[in-house]
């Protein structure tokens, strides 16, 4: 067996949980701003974002809610994330976040996965947290903000103050993000308090963060990159995260201008227009030390051209969600171009091929295995899974295909697994191949990734016509827009005869991408 382990040195991992870990930074500091909301200008100093977190945790303990409890969080970016998130790990309950631009019928699925007991939202999405809620039978939903007629406001949920609820740091899951894992369909992954706080203290020395940084978030926060290496990260050291609900480029240049901020994380679509958008020149970025993309791979001359253009380090790192999601990191003026750095400490990889098992040493190719503390327990109720991503010596299998240089950076240069990135976001061929075939003029589908410039990739759905029946590409498109999130909808539609696939049933999907 073959090991390539962390050049970093191991790091303690503080028996802590993740909100003492993250307000360690408050007593110091009480007055600093916490948390901006982006648009608004509204604010929580540490002092008054630590009294909403133990308030909302009250809250929810005096409603009779602790371990083995759920509640569902479904909003944008926006202070009381945060609040909601800590103060409900606080209370010893869990949070499942959900994206806010799923469909009812995706969140009623995650609402009933998760068992959520409440669903807190915005007004914006009422009425889909209505109808989800229905589906799912869930009889509480609170707004964040202006409540709509006949809706009750987050702030009735806060209560009398309370400390942390006595919990297991190994055990107690503190959030339930879903992730399409390897395949299929959406999963809830378990991440307790010692995924968490390993995860953050794991990235400490690479991201080098002085006191007194400022962070723009437009990576979501119910999305594992946004929620640990944005909102807890960033909040554990002290900083000020500066939130805004969606990426818009102009009302994001001009907060990185007015509030001088010094890191940006990002997906490959926003570090495409920095490189190229004309806004660009139009504002002050001096501040800017450090640009981070994830959640896809960026390329390396994409990354050279947005650094020049800016005059700032823009580097990449890798990751999941079943991670807590750091496996790989860039540090500060460490960046090879093209790679996603090195393993992050306490973690040991493998590298192995994918037709014989082999352990492949230093510029061998294979899939990467992982092994950590930050690695999750498990899919919530799903032993199969789990089984199927975790074996038996504690490896995650991760379904991507790469090499580790002699430097110990990884390239990521294809992926086992079927799994589609746009923009960042997982996109299941199984999901949308389940949801084509209740079509009632469809016999057969199959859908593949297919690279696109801006996103990444994008959906291809292969579609097989049921005889006498006619459809369009456009009947298509909008029959996937009303059951599915906008990043899943399939524009790209090709009619075939028939669906190529092995003896035992399988999709044989290299042979459509080879079409």
């Amino acid at each position: 067996m073959t090991i390539h382990h962390s050049p970093l040195p191991d790091v303690v991992i503080p028996d802590a949980t993740i909100t003492d870990h993250v307000l360690r930074e408050a007593a110091r500091v009480p007055d600093r701003p916490a948390l901006i909301d982006g648009p608004t200008g509204r604010t929580y100093t540490y002092a008054q974002f630590a009294g909403a977190v133990k308030a909302f945790a009250g809250g929810l303990q005096a409603k009779g809610l602790g371990p083995g409890d759920t509640i569902a969080l479904m909003s944008p970016n926006i202070p009381e994330f945060a609040i909601i998130f800590h103060g409900a790990a606080v209370a010893g309950v869990t949070v499942s976040t959900i994206n806010p631009t799923y469909t009812a019928e995706e969140v009623a699925f995650q609402l009933k996965d998760s068992t959520s007991s409440m669903l807190i939202t915005i007004a914006l999405f009422a009425e889909t947290a209505a109808a989800a809620a229905k589906d799912a039978g869930v009889e509480e939903i609170y707004i964040i903000g202006d409540a709509p007629e006949g809706m009750t406001p987050f702030t009735a949920l806060m209560g009398a103050p309370i400390e942390q609820v006595p919990v297991s740091i190994d055990e107690q899951i503190v959030v339930l993000p879903y992730s399409s894992g390897t395949t299929g369909f959406p999963k809830g992954v378990m991440l307790s308090h010692r995924n968490l706080v390993a995860n953050l203290v794991q990235c400490e020395d690479a991201l080098e963060v002085e006191d007194g940084e400022v962070v723009l978030a437009v990576l979501p926060f119910f999305h594992i990159y946004g929620m640990q290496v944005l909102m807890n990260f960033f909040l554990s050291k002290g900083s000020t995260i500066v939130t805004v609900p969606r990426f818009d480029l102009e009302q994001s240049l001009g907060l990185i201008q007015e509030h001088k901020i010094t890191r940006l994380f990002a997906v490959p679509p926003i570090v495409l227009a920095l490189a190229k958008h004309p806004l660009v020149d139009n504002y002050d970025l001096s501040s800017l030390k450090q640009v981070f993309s994830g959640a896809a791979p960026l390329g390396a001359e994409l990354a050279q051209e947005a650094s020049q253009r800016i005059a700032c380090e823009v580097v990449q790192g890798y990751g999941m969600t079943e991670m807590s999601p750091v496996s790989h990191v860039t540090r500060m003026g460490g960046f090879k171009p093209g790679t996603c750095g090195v393993t992050v400490a306490n973690t040991e990889c493998r590298i192995v091929d994918i037709e014989n098992g082999d352990d492949q040493d230093v510029g061998g190719v294979g899939e990467l295995w992982v092994r950590g503390p930050q690695v999750m327990k498990g899919y919530l109720n799903n032993p199969e899974a789990t089984a199927i991503t975790i074996d038996e010596d504690g490896w995650l299998h991760t379904g991507d295909v790469g090499f580790i240089d002699e430097d110990g950076h990884l390239t990521i240069v294809d992926r086992v697994k079927e799994l589609i990135k746009f923009k960042g976001f997982q996109v299941a061929p199984a999901e949308l191949e389940a949801l084509l075939l209740t079509h009632p003029a469809v016999a057969d589908a199959a859908v593949i990734g297919v690279p696109d410039d801006e996103a990444g990739e994008r959906p291809r759905a292969f579609i097989v016509v049921k005889p006498g029946q006619d459809v369009s590409p456009a009947d298509i498109t909008a029959f996937t827009a009303e059951h599915v999130a906008t990043y899943k909808v399939v524009h790209d539609v090709v009619f075939i005869e028939e669906i190529p696939k092995s003896a035992s049933g399988k999709i044989l999907r290299r042979m459509l991408r080879d079409q």
